[in-house]
């Protein structure tokens, strides 16, 4: 059984998940299991994701992704890239009480790019609260913090690490940057009845109200978000995954942990033939 972690000194990396980039494959919360490595609850209250091929290998997620006109007018209207493909699918559980906490991140460190060029798909599959673990973002960090590591592969046996792209003292420089205040993105009906200022809901924290479970939220490979523990008695299932620009646009990373199989290589969203011309 393998238990998803997302700390620097402690990320998942055995086979079961380098080797679950063209399958489907079952990630336990680190608090479902006991410290004989038994589940202590049922085991469909057990699991924080499911990946990372839904949208090649799952019907419902494929039409969803690979198969949705609307989701290719998303990528030509944006112009962020010119020939996209699709990577990492996943169903994101959050479970009720034990949900972990997924500290600040952006998402080019582990979907690097040269230059750059990784966007997050995250549609709304339940309500998203304060309490359940809703996702916040640092507005404008996309433009303000440069990625300064990718996470990669170290070797047959050896797991995964960080490796850095910037110095040690550049690195520092930027952390200690002032950065302002983060948004939660609560996605709960009604609340965009009457317009209102944002609420506080912690001291580093603004809450807006996004709409209806459902709803599609972008995420810029570079912007800085995270989310809390999920302390309600609620889930907070979404679906997300990612794309990233293909050659001759960018150059996808051959250390990062995911990659690309001869049986399954990475899936363009246009039809054949088709580019974004920006």
């Amino acid at each position: 059984m393998t238990k998803f972690t997302t700390g620097d000194d402690d990320h998942v990396g055995d086979d079961y998940f380098l080797d679950s980039g063209d399958k489907i494959r079952y990630f336990l919360e680190t608090d479902a299991v006991d410290k004989d490595g038994r589940l202590n609850r049922e085991k469909q209250k057990a699991v924080n994701k499911i990946g990372h091929a839904l949208h090649e290998l799952d019907p419902a997620f494929r039409r969803v992704t690979l198969e949705n006109e609307r989701m290719r007018s998303i990528v030509r209207d944006l112009k962020f890239h010119h020939d996209p493909v699709a990577l990492q699918s996943m169903v994101i559980t959050k479970q009720q009480q034990i949900g972990g906490e997924v500290p600040e991140h952006n998402d080019s460190t582990f979907l690097y790019t040269d230059p750059p060029s990784a966007l997050g798909f995250w549609i709304a599959l339940e309500k998203c609260t304060a309490s359940n673990g809703a996702l916040s973002f640092l507005p404008g960090s996309h433009k303000t913090t440069p990625v300064t590591k990718r996470f990669v592969r170290l070797g047959p046996g050896k797991g995964t690490g960080f490796e850095p792209l910037v110095s040690p003292e550049e690195e520092k420089a930027i952390e200690e940057q002032p950065k302002g205040e983060y948004i939660l993105e609560t996605c709960e009906p009604g609340e965009n009845a009457n317009i209102e200022p944002p609420r506080k809901a912690s001291p580093t924290q603004l809450c807006y109200a996004s709409d209806y479970p459902g709803d599609l939220v972008l995420i810029h490979g570079s912007v800085l978000h995270k989310s809390e523990r999920n302390t309600s008695p609620n889930t907070r299932f979404a679906y997300t995954f990612h794309m990233v620009e293909s050659p001759p646009y960018a150059k996808y990373d051959e250390k990062n942990w995911l990659q690309p199989t001869a049986a399954m290589p990475f899936s363009r969203i246009l039809p054949p033939g088709e580019i974004v011309v920006f």
